[in-house]
């Protein structure tokens, strides 16, 4: 039986080049569908990383109860200092907690691909707010100084976004801001923003609550105490969420988007694709009638010919999985791109295809292969003996 199939597979795979432009309509077909599968899935991995990244297990942010995002949340100044005062909350060698009050707004700068205007995050933060956020650091520039109209701008929005070269003049709110300086942090989420001084960022847009606190607590295992603390204070109203679990339900609903788009659109490109395979096995079995009829008379088995088929599909689609796998690698990983994020500002990110996508566009390849292969397989082990010689 092996020597059966080995004989029958090669005799096979030895013809494909005289089938070279019907076996390159699947190889191709195959290849684009991986790709569009594996760019949009690298799309919704790269932004999943970004705003994961952008959390740590020891600090924690406070909303108004029932807010879904910074942009819907208030706090009073009053519930302010009662959070930054409960237990469990890292203070400075000062004896003052490492915590940041935070005014979040969000302002239209034009892109600078398209010159369409795009909402950008505005965050007024505390004066604790870098020893909160140590993966924040200066890379040109200065500090922004209180009670100015000051803002350092994240290396990522400076990329995306025009008029925020160091030195610049921004216009929001009926006055200049002034680009005193660049950071990085990391390239997670906060990378995207510019920040300013909170206490001039509430004067400009003439408010006087505050979005969210965050807060350095003492030890990833101190949350709980800290939660509990303010969660039973009945002068508080108020959501504590680790600042990963916050940031991992901000990318739930553009991450859901993206793999409907994925699977959705490389869905309908799959079953493109497997027609296109079944049309051109068929062809193929067709074409081989008379050599699987004399084999089949010569004593070889129904078995080795539906192997034969199989591993012709199999070896084409594996083909198409990893070409169209390397495009998508090397046209769209690392690309930086901005999106929509939950709370509706730009969030910069790069996209990412990481080896278990590549792995997994290559399996998605190889079960197409194995569908699109089923029925031309099943045909040709059915194909008439006597009937296929006489034709010929």
């Amino acid at each position: 039986m092996l020597e059966q199939i080995a004989a029958v597979t090669g005799m096979n795979l030895r013809a494909l080049p005289q089938r070279a432009g019907t076996s390159w309509v699947i190889v191709i077909g195959i290849a684009v569908t991986v790709a569009v599968l594996v760019s949009v899935l690298a799309m919704a991995l790269g932004f999943r990383q970004t705003l994961a990244h952008t959390g740590r297990a020891d600090r924690a942010i406070v909303l108004r109860g029932g807010s879904q995002a910074e942009l819907s949340s208030t706090i009073s100044r009053e519930n302010t200092l009662t959070i930054m005062d409960a237990p469990a909350v890292k203070k400075d060698s000062d004896g003052k907690p490492i915590a940041s009050a935070e005014a979040v707004t969000i302002v239209a700068l034009p892109q600078k691909k398209t010159g369409t205007a795009a909402n950008v995050t505005l965050r007024g933060v505390g004066a604790k707010a870098f020893a909160l956020r140590p993966e924040i650091r200066l890379v040109a520039g200065r500090m922004f100084r209180p009670a100015v109209r000051e803002v350092i701008v994240g290396r990522a929005a400076q990329a995306q976004f025009q008029g925020l070269e160091l030195g610049s003049h921004i216009a929001f709110r009926d006055s200049d801001w002034t680009v005193v300086g660049v950071f990085d942090s990391g390239g997670d989420a906060h990378e995207s923003e510019l920040m300013g001084d909170v206490e001039t960022v509430l004067s400009a847009f003439r408010r006087n609550l505050f979005q969210s606190v965050t807060v350095l607590l003492e030890s990833p295992q101190a949350f709980e105490r800290f939660k509990d603390a303010l969660t039973t204070n009945p002068t508080l109203s108020v959501d504590v969420l680790r600042e990963p679990a916050y940031y991992a339900e901000q990318s739930k609903q553009l991450d859901k988007l993206l793999n409907f788009l994925a699977y959705g659109v490389g869905g309908i490109m799959a079953i493109g694709a497997i027609f296109g395979a079944l049309n051109t096995l068929y062809s193929a079995v067709a074409a081989r009638s008379l050599e699987i009829a004399t084999l089949r008379a010569i004593g070889f088995g129904a078995l080795p010919v539906v192997i034969s088929v199989f591993v012709e599909a199999l070896l084409l689609s594996l083909l198409g999985g990893v070409l169209g796998a390397a495009l998508a690698w090397l046209f769209f990983n690392g690309n930086t791109v901005n999106t929509l994020g939950a709370n509706f500002t730009q969030v910069v990110f790069h996209l990412t295809v990481s080896p278990g996508l590549l792995a997994w566009g290559i399996v998605w390849a190889c079960t197409i292969g194995v569908i699109g292969g089923l029925f031309p397989a099943i045909r040709a082990a059915r194909l008439p003996v006597a009937a296929a010689l006489r034709a010929a």
